[in-house]
């Protein structure tokens, strides 16, 4: 978790450095390329592959038959590599239809010099998606070695990558600085890892294995359903920066910088919980321990509850100070921070969703059943598109800015998905622990009303001083928070101050 935040800090301050370098209209076509690449990578290579082979590679190492987990990782790197250099030599050919009929098919306005620099950004940035790739395989083998925190820091050095290139390289290259950025910092996220990859034990590279093995052939048939929920989920981005790109300038990066500080504690709460999640899961559905399943879950699941409920009010209450504090200066103007911070109120509320989402798929997947998550997510993602085409319509109609809409269909659907996906886990493991669940969510309601009602009060005191009023929301809502929890006896409190003080016992 520490190592995600980093990261997300480190996301966060890439942000602060683009929104002071470009206006909001230039990052709009950065964001469209890098739409298609995170299309790509997502859809062929990331959850899908990760949700397929972690399982049956764990399983591997459960039952001791390293030299076959080797063998099976051997060949789903072979396989990998080949179909990704693939699919990126056709999109490189293809680029401009791929911009003008794909990205800008609703805004028929688009200036020639604009669709010209999404198309050269896209081409810099296309072998990115072969280094993210290799790097979800060679992070899905450390995290089934219960390693997490290189593959964690990972994305702080792709970050540093983009920050570096557009403070080092030179200004006329204009905004095109950021694909050469991505480029550099995709190649230090699989860098990165490579240390801790060759450390482990036993570790064998089978240049022969491929299409032809079974256990291969098993990963493939696994990722298949994912394929279709990720390319639901990616279609579902797509379509966002579609429409975004048709609603005005700078749509497209007010809902990317407000989706990702939604993401910040997103990440921190429930990926890092997944991620860490996944191999101990699997473990205990292959020896076949339902009850240590049943409790895993219901144990995150809690802490979720715990930690998400709190972050999105904070979010929704500080998100005017929040935005304007971290991003007003420079090229970035009142009028922006307004178009972000709108965007922030609807993704914030669907929080808590996408935080129980990222758990409750993974414990699908641990149960090497991706068919019934990926059917979810696919006509979740369905109705997400439907609602932002209505959403977008109805908000400007009264008025609003529409790109709000957007915003709001994403979180509706998040938690229908959320919704379907908890009770149909509950009913295969015979019932999640609901004492324990409903416990954790009562008093993570009650501690957050304390807390609501200080960040409103500092929200009248404060007005006008954006950076006082974020630190101290952040700290006294913290410590209200937490000391809420505290007096009502929630026993993880205690247990992160033991946690912590071993922790620091041991560094004396």
């Amino acid at each position: 978790m520490g190592a995600f935040i980093l990261s997300s800090l480190l996301g966060l301050a890439r942000n602060m450095v683009l929104t002071r370098t470009f206006p909001l209209g230039e990052l709009d076509a950065f964001y469209a390329a890098n739409r298609i690449t995170e299309f790509l990578f997502n859809l062929l290579a990331g959850g899908a592959l990760g949700s397929a082979f972690i399982p049956m590679f764990t399983g591997l190492l459960t039952r001791e038959k390293r030299e076959e987990a080797w063998k099976l990782a051997s060949g789903v790197f072979n396989v990998l590599l080949i179909v990704l250099m693939a699919i990126v030599v056709i999109m490189w050919v293809f680029a401009p239809q791929v911009v003008r009929h794909g990205l800008y098919l609703l805004d028929p306005t688009a200036r020639v010099e604009d669709l010209a620099l999404t198309v050269k950004m896209l081409r810099v940035m296309l072998p990115t998606v072969v280094i993210f790739g290799v790097s979800g395989l060679v992070m899905g083998i450390l995290n089934a070695h219960q390693k997490f925190l290189v593959s964690a820091l990972s994305l702080a050095v792709y970050n540093l990558g983009i920050i570096l290139a557009t403070l080092l390289l030179p200004s006329n290259m204009g905004v095109l600085r950021l694909a050469y950025g991505a480029l550099l910092g995709a190649a230090g996220y699989l860098l990165i890892q490579l240390p801790a990859l060759l450390r482990l034990p036993a570790v064998k590279y089978d240049q022969r294995s491929g299409w032809k093995d079974q256990p291969v052939r098993e990963v493939l048939r696994l990722m298949a359903p994912r394929l279709i929920g990720s390319g639901a989920v990616q279609l579902n981005f797509a379509a966002n920066t579609v429409i975004a790109l048709g609603i005005g300038v700078s749509s497209v990066s007010a809902i990317t910088l407000a989706f990702a500080l939604m993401l910040m504690p997103q990440s921190a709460i429930a990926q890092s919980a997944g991620i860490a999640s996944l191999p101990t899961l699997s473990a205990q559905a292959e020896m076949g321990e339902t009850e240590a399943f049943r409790q895993t879950i219901s144990r995150i699941l809690r802490t979720i509850l715990l930690l998400a409920i709190p972050a999105s009010a904070g979010l929704i209450l500080l998100r005017v100070p929040l935005v304007k504090a971290l991003y007003e200066r420079g090229a970035f103007g009142a009028q922006d921070t307004q178009m972000v911070a709108w965007a922030l109120l609807w993704y914030a509320a669907g929080l808590l969703g996408h935080s129980l989402v990222e758990v409750l798929t993974r414990a699908f997947f641990a149960r090497q059943d991706t068919r019934t998550p990926v059917t979810v997510t696919t006509s979740a993602m369905v109705l997400n598109i439907l609602l932002s085409l209505a959403f977008t319509r109805l908000f400007a109609g009264m008025g609003w800015m529409p790109h709000g809409g957007l915003a709001l269909a994403n979180s509706l659907a998040t938690g229908l998905e959320c919704g379907v996906l908890w009770a149909l886990l509950s009913k295969r493991i015979g019932g999640l622990n609901r004492r324990l669940l409903g416990d954790g969510a009562v008093k993570a309601l009650i501690a957050t009303g304390v807390m609501a009602a200080l960040l409103i009060g500092l929200l009248s005191g404060l007005e006008g001083r954006p950076r006082a009023l974020l630190l101290a929301g952040l700290a006294g809502g913290l410590a209200v928070y937490g000391g809420a929890l505290a007096l009502l006896k929630v026993p993880e409190v205690w247990g992160v101050l033991k946690g912590i003080k071993r922790k620091l016992g041991g560094m004396g």
